[in-house]
């Protein structure tokens, strides 16, 4: 289930309903055409911001923001975690119990802001977690399979 936050709304949905409710028809690179209230709409993606997960869509000639929350988001507000906080920490932490699926990093690499860093199996789902900032890791504390706890640390980046 993923959260789209349109200004004080926030919209629950599914990948299902939201290609039947949404039929979509691609018309270009970053435009795309759909039936809305019984009109032709054009849809064009202004700008994708993957770090802030937001989108800016023009529809109609006007301009409109949506947030978008990933199920892990969503679990991670739930528990009282906000991504905010986790940003101003050089490092990765865990933040539920879970194992460690997969890692996609290793020590001295550099990577950019929105690289996949890790895959963390919690609750049943697969998170992957990806890096905040450009950077440089310095030391990758956990390796495929192990389990680890809330508030663990993964993987410390360098100041």
């Amino acid at each position: 289930m993923y959260q789209i936050k349109i200004g004080e709304h926030i919209i629950d949905i599914s990948n299902e309903s939201l290609e039947t409710a949404l039929p979509i028809k691609s018309i270009g690179e970053t435009s795309y055409e759909t039936t809305w209230l019984g009109k032709k709409t054009i849809i064009d993606i202004v700008k994708i911001d993957e770090i802030a997960k937001t989108i800016v869509l023009r529809i109609a000639s006007k301009k409109y923001t949506f947030q978008i929350k990933e199920p892990v988001d969503v679990k991670l507000e739930e528990m009282g975690i906000k991504p905010r906080q986790a940003k101003k920490n050089n490092n990765l932490k865990a933040p539920m119990p879970g194992m460690v699926l997969k890692v996609l990093v290793g020590e001295g690499q550099t990577v950019k802001a929105g690289e996949s860093l890790l895959v963390l199996e919690a609750m049943k789902m697969e998170n992957v977690f990806k890096a905040h900032a450009d950077s440089v890791v310095k030391s990758v504390l956990v390796s495929e399979r192990q389990t680890v706890e809330k508030g663990e640390d993964l993987i410390l980046f360098t100041s």
